[in-house]
């Protein structure tokens, strides 16, 4: 596969601006394999920065996600993202403005799973929207989480067989997800709460919530040694690490983990 240097270099450095959780294990990742997972992951990143605008009114985020999921079950062209996106130009970030240019990215034989999966989590996204992010109980905390970070589990498994990764136990890779965004909801309640949202389901205590989290990433760590391959298992192993970490210091009363820590981590996950 010939690589897009130009495109390539934009979605690094887009993807270095949105995520410290995966700039780290993408880089273990070899050519094409690594093109598909920061296509797959900027697609996302792109409806997700939709969907969590602080500004953006309710019916707008509806609109644009549930069009952006009709817009990748079709043979789209730039021009229709284009259009979809020029009332938005001073509201939306680039990483979402330039959705087409991520798949764009992604090699021939990803393309079609990484629309797929990324009209999926946009039409679900859509849909928690319309319901306020009314959180009633697990059943919807488990839905939500699905849409939102389930599926890129998934994605990442399909990827992986795609890439010689066979020995993968997809029942748990929606776990891998789950896990991931269960911290996040957890280290960003304050400012969650503060936009008028609440993840944790009524009733739900701040131990309830961590041993749920624990419960997902112990899953995705037997998801995650059961891959043979280093780079493949580095990539699910570190974000996995920092997660536990990240964990770690919220019971010990930090909010986040610092530089010399995340550094330890990382050594102490691959292999």
């Amino acid at each position: 596969m010939q690589r897009n240097t130009a495109l390539l270099k934009d979605a690094k450095k887009a993807l270095a601006e949105t995520s410290r959780t995966f700039i780290i294990p993408i880089s273990h990742l070899g050519p094409g394999l690594q093109e598909a997972v920061i296509s797959g992951y900027l697609s996302m990143r792109a409806i997700d920065e939709i969907e969590d605008h602080p500004t953006m009114t309710k019916e707008t985020k509806i609109h644009l996600l549930q069009s952006v999921s009709s817009l990748l079950n079709t043979s789209y062209t730039d021009e229709e993202f284009s259009i979809l996106f020029e009332p938005y130009m001073k509201d939306l970030p680039a990483v979402s403005i330039r959705l087409a240019d991520w798949i764009k990215l992604a090699p021939p034989q990803t393309k079609s799973l990484i629309c797929q999966y990324t009209s999926t989590m946009a039409q679900g996204m859509a849909e928690w929207v319309m319901k306020n992010w009314d959180i009633k109980n697990k059943e919807d905390l488990d839905d939500y989480t699905y849409y939102v970070a389930g599926l890129v589990g998934i994605m990442l498994s399909d990827l992986w067989d795609l890439y010689g990764e066979s020995n993968i136990s997809k029942d748990k890779s929606v776990a891998f997800g789950r896990g991931l965004q269960l911290v996040n909801i957890i280290s960003n309640r304050v400012e969650d709460m503060e936009r008028g949202v609440n993840f944790h389901p009524p009733g739900w205590s701040f131990d309830e919530m961590m041993s749920y989290a624990r419960q997902n990433l112990k899953d995705a760590e037997s998801y995650t040694n059961r891959i043979k391959l280093d780079p493949i298992y580095n990539f699910c192993k570190i974000p996995l690490a920092l997660a536990n970490g990240t964990l770690d210091a919220i019971e010990a009363g930090k909010t986040k983990l610092n530089r010399v820590s995340v550094l330890k981590i990382v050594s102490g996950a691959v292999r």
